[in-house]
């Protein structure tokens, strides 16, 4: 048994630290090269966990042999251009000014269920508001709509931010535990949340969540199944 705990852990360590070579990526963001190596070291990892009888190097050997090819792979797209694009291939625009591209859809294999699944996720439900459409070498859709549909955002207002405007909200408790560093962010004493809570007949004890800002605009949600609390501050 304790040699299956060691190389279990031997194992672990090892794809773990050739997991930080590769680099941080979600698994969306791999590239197709990532991908292929990802699944071969996680085949070799099990090959080597289950079965005692083959030999710990044989395992080793090729999960660092992968990773340093990846590493290598890695440095050559980053140099040179064209081996950017044969590993990783090129971004492909799909719809352009409200007009699909119909043969780049069926190179890319994507269908119309995934193009539009992928718009809906950018909150765009009519193809005739895209400017542009484009399809990552990771699989991912990049939208950027035309200006008629684009949100509407202060600087189009020109309105200007009040002080605190860009701090957001932040967790002052949670689950009955206060956060000690939200309150000197909010600069807030332990008192006024206190007394906060209680104006509104509860313990601190009684909270699952309360956030709040740097402007004192708080929320409340209590355990209990009741509906929660908004303050905002006054002007």
């Amino acid at each position: 048994m304790l040699i299956v705990f060691f190389r279990v852990l031997l194992i672990y360590a090892l794809i773990i630290v050739s997991l930080r070579l590769m680099g941080k990526r979600q698994i969306g963001q791999l590239q197709p090269s990532e991908l292929v190596v990802t699944i071969l070291v996680s085949n070799i990892a099990t090959m080597a966990i289950e079965d005692n009888n083959v030999p710990l190097v044989s395992g080793i050997i090729p999960i660092l042999t992968l990773v340093s090819f990846d590493v290598i792979i890695s440095a050559l797209t980053l140099r040179y251009k064209k081996m950017r694009r044969l590993v990783s291939g090129t971004p492909r625009v799909i719809i352009r000014d409200g007009k699909i591209d119909q043969q780049q859809l069926k190179e890319l294999r994507f269908t119309i269920d995934d193009m539009m699944e992928e718009l809906r996720g950018k909150d765009i439900f009519d193809i005739r508001d895209v400017a542009f459409a484009i399809v990552e070498t990771t699989g991912t859709l990049s939208v950027y709509p035309k200006f008629q549909a684009q949100p509407v955002t202060a600087e189009m207002l020109k309105l200007k931010p009040s002080p605190g405007d860009d701090a957001p909200p932040v967790v002052l408790i949670a689950d009955g535990v206060v956060i000690d560093s939200a309150l000197d962010y909010c600069n807030l004493r332990y008192e006024w949340l206190e007394k906060t809570v209680t104006d509104h007949h509860y313990v601190i004890n009684d909270i699952f969540l309360m956030t709040c800002n740097r402007q004192a605009d708080y929320l409340i949600v209590p355990k209990e199944k009741k509906a929660p609390v908004k303050k905002e501050a006054s002007a």
